[in-house]
């Protein structure tokens, strides 16, 4: 797993509310996949694997909220994914047991965001 120290430290000075849930969705998306990077872009943590995945909305507080940037692109029969727009999609997950339930599904999804990627 490929933790950034650049996000403990901004995880860490955010003390976020629902940090425990923050940081489980990021070892689940680290640990999906090698290559996969994180740093802080557009004052939030954001998942890199060639170009831009995911990006925390970090301002939410009822929630862990991820938006996948081309998430449109994604198959994801699962229904994780929401939204309609021409390019994003987003993920919203209320607590540590949805987060567990659906741990897999969220694996799915990048492990075919790597996929794509490595087509192109």
């Amino acid at each position: 797993m490929n933790k950034n120290p650049i996000v403990d430290a901004y995880l860490k000075e955010k003390a976020h509310p629902l940090n425990e849930e923050i940081q489980r969705v990021r070892e689940i998306i680290l640990s999906a996949e090698e290559g996969l990077e994180e740093t802080i872009k557009w004052n939030s943590p954001t998942f890199l694997y060639k170009g831009n995945m995911a990006s925390y909305f970090i301002n939410a507080k009822k929630h862990v909220s991820l938006m996948f940037h081309k998430g449109a692109l994604i198959e994801d029969s699962s229904g994780l994914l929401e939204g309609e727009g021409k390019e994003a999609r987003t993920v919203k997950l209320h607590s540590l047991e949805e987060i567990e339930e659906r741990k897999a599904d969220l694996q799915r999804i990048v492990r075919t965001w790597v996929k794509m990627r490595d087509a192109n």
